[in-house]
């Protein structure tokens, strides 16, 4: 479906709220919603929601990884392993 068939009036959300959830739960396509011409919201299943919130949350994580190699906070794979190791060897 293209995106210009997702786009509509806040108008058309108040008359056809029940239509749209039952239609975004069985299209998986979001619906962005205008308000005086302007895109105001996205509403979407709450399936994609999840998925999207799992995905930002791993591109964060990479980030994060990715700033402490930059500032060369990163120990090689034996000397993390021998800390655990000395720690097991501890408890």
């Amino acid at each position: 479906m293209k995106l210009s068939d997702q786009i509509k009036p806040i108008s058309y959300l108040k008359t056809h709220a029940a239509d749209i959830v039952r239609n975004i739960g069985d299209n998986r396509e979001p619906l962005i919603i205008t308000q005086n011409g302007e895109a105001k919201a996205v509403i979407q299943d709450i399936g994609t929601y999840e998925q999207t919130q799992e995905t930002m949350a791993l591109l964060k994580i990479l980030a994060l990884g990715n700033r402490q190699v930059e500032n060369g906070r990163v120990h090689s794979a034996a000397s993390v392993f021998q800390r655990l190791r000395e720690r097991r060897a501890k408890h």
